[in-house]
Parts: C-alpha cells; sequence; structure tokens
C-alpha cells in the first residue's frame, strides 16, 4: 500500500478507536505538541494523523503539531520553558530526559497516565529517581546492521564475517559498509563490544579513557583506513544515501555519482522507509559480535511523550494532555505505528500482536535489540556524547590519528564537563 494510502486509513481508523474514548472536560482546551519525527518515513504524518483523529472524536480539543529537529527541539523547549511559552506536549528522546528534570521544565507522570501497560523497560528509560517523567510511544532507537541481500544475502555472523562481506563489495567507487562518521551514537555498540561502558558504576563518572574505548576507536579505524572497507567520508546523509542506492529502482546517476554501499549501520527509525524501498531484498540483522570479544551494545530507547511543567496548573489541559498521551499508544493504536512505522511498540499487548511476531524485518529489529543497553539519560552523558563526538570525528579525520590519545581526550574533555560548574555538573 503507498504510503498516502496507508496514512489515510490510520486517520479512518483512529477515527473510529477515538470515538470509543470517554470524552474528557468539555472546556475547549488546545494544546501543542513538538516532536522530533519528520516527513521523510512519514513519521511526521502519523503523528498528524494521531492528532487529527483525536480532535475528530473530541471537538472541544484542538492539537497542533509542530516538527522540530532533536537537537533544536531540546534547546528551544528549554528557551521557551524560562519565557512562559513552552509547548504542552512534546514526542522526543529519552537523553533529553536529563537536561528537563534538572530544569525543572516537564511535569512528573506518576498518577498522571497509567503506566502499566508499557513495557517496564521502556519505562525506565525516562525514569529519574524514582519518579516516571515520560510515558513510551516506541522501544528501540537501537542501532542494528541492514544488508542488501542482492549484495550480503546472509546475516554476517560475526567481525570476520562481516569484514569478508565489505571486502567482496567494496570496488569501482562501492563501500561494504557505511555508517555516520560523525557522530558518536554510533561508536558505542563498539564500546560495549570491548566490555566497556561510558560511566563507573555510580553512573555519572566517565570512563572513556579505558582499554575497551582504545580497542573500539582502533577497530572503526580499521574498516576506513586499514580494510578500506568504508569511504572517505560519510556522515549521515551520504552513509543513507549510498545505502539507498542499491535499492531495486534506484537511479544509476546516483549510483555513479555516490557510489553503492552493501550494508549500512543505522537505527530502527529508517526500518519504514528500508523496508519500502528494498522490499525482500532487506536484511534486518544485529551488528555481528566481535571475534574473541563481546557482541555490540547498542543504546535502546525510543520516542516518548514528555509534558511541560506548567500544564500541571491548568486541569482541563492536564486532562485532555494525559487522555490524548494514553490513548495514542493504546493496543489499537501501537499497532498502526507498527504496519505505519516499522517500529518496536512501547505497548506490552501490542509487541505480542502477530504483526510483530509475523514480520521479518520487525523480527529482525526484536534480535538487534536483544543486545542493546538502556541509554542513560543524566544530564552528564550530554558532555559524554560530545566528548565522544569529537574525539570520533579526529579519529575518522586522519589515518594518522591515534586511538590512546583521542581516548584520552575524550576523557578529560568529559571530566571538565561533568565537575561542579561544569556544563552537565553541578552548580
Amino acid at each position: 500500500m503507498h504510503r498516502t494510502s496507508r496514512i489515510a486509513t490510520l486517520v479512518a481508523a483512529a477515527a473510529v478507536i477515538g470515538t470509543a474514548v470517554p470524552a474528557v472536560a468539555q472546556d475547549s482546551v488546545a494544546f501543542t505538541l513538538w516532536t522530533k519525527e519528520g516527513e521523510a518515513d512519514g513519521s511526521l504524518q502519523y503523528v498528524q494523523a494521531l492528532a487529527t483523529a483525536y480532535e475528530a472524536a473530541h471537538a472541544n480539543v484542538k492539537i497542533t503539531v509542530v516538527n522540530k529537529d532533536v537537537e533544536a527541539l531540546r534547546e528551544d523547549f528549554l528557551t521557551s520553558s524560562l519565557a512562559g511559552q513552552a509547548p504542552e506536549l512534546l514526542w522526543t528522546v529519552a537523553d533529553h530526559l536529563g537536561p528537563f528534570t534538572a530544569s525543572n521544565t516537564i511535569l512528573a507522570l506518576d498518577g498522571v497516565v497509567d503506566t502499566s501497560g508499557y513495557l517496564p523497560n521502556a519505562v525506565s528509560a525516562v525514569q529519574a529517581d524514582g519518579v516516571t517523567y515520560g510515558v513510551p510511544v516506541s522501544y528501540g532507537n537501537h542501532l542494528m546492521l541492514y544488508t542488501n541481500k542482492a549484495l550480503v544475502a546472509e546475516c554476517p555472523a560475526d567481525s570476520d564475517a562481516l569484514l569478508a562481506a565489505a571486502q567482496a563489495n567494496t570496488g569501482d567507487g562501492n563501500y561494504g559498509l557505511v555508517f555516520n562518521q560523525t557522530e558518536s551514537f554510533w561508536l558505542v555498540p563498539f564500546l560495549g563490544g570491548y566490555g566497556g561502558r561510558v560511566f563507573a558504576e555510580d553512573g555519572v563518572t566517565p570512563t572513556l579513557g579505558t582499554e575497551a574505548m582504545t580497542s573500539a576507536l582502533s577497530y572503526i579505524k580499521g574498516l576506513k583506513y586499514t580494510d578500506q572497507v568504508m569511504p572517505a567520508e560519510a556522515d549521515y546523509n551520504v552513509a543513507d544515501g549510498m545505502f539507498k542506492n542499491g535499492a531495486p529502482g534506484a537511479t544509476p546517476e546516483a549510483d555513479a555519482a555516490t557510489g553503492v554501499a552493501a550494508m549500512i549501520i543505522n537505527g530502527d527509525w529508517t526500518l519504514g522507509e528500508y523496508a519500502r524501498l528494498f522490499g525482500d531484498q532487506l536484511n534486518v540483522c544485529p551488528i555481528p559480535q566481535i571475534a574473541g570479544h563481546e557482541w555490540p551494545a547498542p543504546y535502546a530507547a525510543g520516542s516518548f511523550y514528555m509534558v511541560g511543567r506548567a500544564v500541571g496548573d491548568d486541569a482541563a489541559k492536564l486532562a485532555a494532555v494525559s487522555d490524548f498521551v494514553s490513548w495514542s499508544t493504546d493496543t489499537a493504536n501501537q499497532v498502526a505505528m507498527v504496519e505505519q512505522l516499522r517500529r518496536l511498540p512501547a505497548n506490552t499487548d501490542a509487541l505480542a500482536d502477530p504483526v510483530v511476531a509475523g514480520d521479518a524485518f520487525l523480527a529482525g529489529s526484536a534480535a538487534a535489540i536483544e543486545h542493546a543497553i538502556p541509554q542513560p539519560t543524566n544530564l552528564e552523558m550530554r558532555c559524554v556524547f560530545d566528548s565522544m563526538t569529537a574525539g570520533v570525528r579526529d579519529l575518522f579525520a586522519s589515518a594518522d590519528s591515534d586511538p590512546a590519545a583521542i581516548a584520552a581526550t575524550m576523557q578529560s574533555s568529559a571530566e571538565v564537563g561533568v565537575a561542579p560548574g561544569g556544563e552537565c555538573g553541578p552548580a
């Protein structure tokens, strides 16, 4: 079914579901929802369809949906909260929990929304000090390996098999493996593959200057400079485009301009788009185990609703917002999300639905998330990510980069950030 047809079906079906929801307070209520979801994969359209369906069932409610880039959403929400102009509802990521709780800009939801029907691991991703600050929409946001079956028919068994498959598909401007070389989110799985973590057991002390980090940096550097199975440069869009160039129906002009990638490490958020482009030619796999070491451990979290703190002072608005949150993540709407976006749901009953178990792509995603670990949501994580991202960019910038020195610089930079008075430290 074409994407626009699926969205139209969702609107109609959700509207029917919505009429069965008990009406909230009859006072006119308007609220704004900022979402990180975009148009390219149909996710923004899905969010808008939910809002439209809810409005159809509740004539007194008006919902304005606004798309914002993830980082812009974080920055703009903090700024608008200071000015008393914050949106009432956010659809965002778990790592915003730290900044938002530290600034006291979101509402605690215990007793406001019943979270018993969601996956416990998903709920725990938006809890701090035993308090729940979010409601999960999807469970995932994890990295995994996608292969073009026309080039790599099976999921590689381990990193040796991954390298062999990548080498077999590298040459003439094409590459065996691509991923975003500019962000540390793509480094994290390999750190886990060598037994490392970004924090000590206290959850706040950075542990980046370790042998595990040096090994992880050395491994990914080797893929580019020693094994030469990765392109000289690749940010998110370049890597994504090279993989899509191998899809059935891709234009030869695009192939010639940027080359084809046989495999890509990317997130579950793009599963729906890849499934649409590749169909049965797509394979969804865990990132293969590092030979002689452990499975890579990507971060997992997902998408979450968070509620602006000021909503707690308006009973009618709080009733409408909380009802919309609960309704839009009920089993029927979560199943619709799976069908539309190919994301793993956070609703327990929806996860058990045949729409998940019977889908080879989602089964692959579920297999990948088995090796994932919860993404830290504390404020210190922001500086850890920033320190690692600077290091990753330095690593890939030159064949002469020193992984051990970069790991040490990451550590010192993170320590400065989380120290008292630092950007991510106590005041």
